[in-house]
């Protein structure tokens, strides 16, 4: 009798290691990433990442499968060449002097997949940098210094402001003017987009990380840092003649790899005193007495394809970070890092259904 009971225990247990595997492969992840959310102060009953998702539906037709932001962009891959000059600031691995395997992508924001490329007035970048010790690096970058509003609420009332009328398919201008009126910090942002315009190819443009981040040395020595990849290639605005092309990014992508690589150095800006650290609707002074440090060379060696390409799958999470590198309190991250993952469930269940029904 116990040998039977112990023979029939046996799978029992196996199920349950099983089971407990997989809580910490998944449930762990998903716990740490709620309570993150949740002390960033803004997931409540009034606001939560499914709402902010499906204000981003709202202000377009469906394209199941597709991001539901910068849903229009493309895949690069290549490399970057730390020079070991970051250690002055973090102890994180990427700054170790060496080469790091990076997996981007390209982008504009918007959730519509199909959109003209004269229609964006801003650039996007993310990337996920392999580390050792399987750490990773993900950076979600704009070609804008700052963010157009500071809290996800903004954020959400943005987003219904733009939305589509069931009636009309068109958003209601009326609606946006009074999003506007009442939040005057986006004139900030409608500032430096009207005196940068949109550069002419995705390799010579200038891309920030926005929010401010911790970053602490090997001291215990903490500094908060924004940093930006400043392409070799120099700016040049898109004229008349591309902007008649929808794709005409992607051609110029293209076109510049087949002469080879697209080289961007990363700086870390380092706060000063009077610095905001948890606004990024606020630029940081320009100024020479800021502590500037180019860290290293940022390779982008090939492009692909975004519908079956190696960053089809990644979500560029700003929050997933090594150590030495943390999230400042500002309440923007905790809400991206959470939007990004609904997002992500969302377009790989539509995957999963469009792929069964194919068979």
């Amino acid at each position: 009798m116990k040998a039977g009971r112990s023979r029939e225990l046996a799978p029992r247990a196996q199920r349950f290691d099983l089971a407990l595997r997989w809580f910490v492969v998944v449930g762990v992840p998903a716990t740490l990433a709620a309570l993150f959310v949740w002390c960033g102060g803004w997931f409540s009953s009034r606001l939560s990442a499914p709402r902010i998702v499906d204000a981003f539906e709202a202000t377009t037709t469906p394209h199941p499968g597709f991001r539901r932001n910068h849903a229009k962009g493309v895949c690069v891959s290549g490399y970057f060449d730390s020079n070991g000059q970051g250690e002055l600031v973090s102890r994180a691995s990427a700054f170790v002097r060496g080469r790091y395997p990076v997996v981007g992508r390209l982008s504009m924001p918007g959730s519509d997949p199909r959109e003209n490329d004269s229609n964006g007035a801003v650039r996007s970048f993310a990337l996920r940098m392999a580390l050792p010790r399987g750490e990773d690096w993900r950076l979600a970058m704009n070609s804008v210094p700052i963010f157009a509003v500071r809290t996800p609420q903004a954020l959400f009332e943005q987003l219904n402001a733009d939305a589509r009328d069931p009636r009309t398919g068109r958003a209601d201008p009326a609606k946006m003017q009074a999003f506007l009126n009442s939040h005057p910090e986006v004139r900030a942002f409608d500032r430096f987009v009207d005196q940068h315009p949109p550069s002419s190819r995705y390799d010579n443009a200038t891309y920030y990380g926005i929010s401010a981040f911790r970053m602490t040395d090997v001291h215990g020595i903490n500094r908060f840092v924004r940093w930006e990849v400043v392409p070799d290639n120099a700016y040049v605005p898109a004229d008349a003649q591309q902007r008649r092309d929808p794709d005409f990014l992607l051609y110029g992508l293209m076109a510049q790899l087949s002469n080879g690589p697209l080289r961007w150095h990363l700086m870390l800006n380092i706060a000063m005193p009077g610095d905001v650290i948890d606004d990024s609707t606020r630029q940081w002074a320009t100024t020479s007495r800021r502590p500037r440090i180019d860290v290293g060379t940022l390779v982008i060696e090939r492009a692909q394809t975004q519908v079956d390409g190696p960053c089809r799958d990644i979500v560029f999470d700003p929050t997933m970070l090594p150590d030495g590198i943390a999230p400042s309190a500002d309440p923007l991250l905790a809400a991206r890092s959470a939007t990004y993952r609904v997002s992500y469930e969302r377009r790989t269940r539509e995957e999963a259904v469009a792929g069964m029904s194919g068979h």
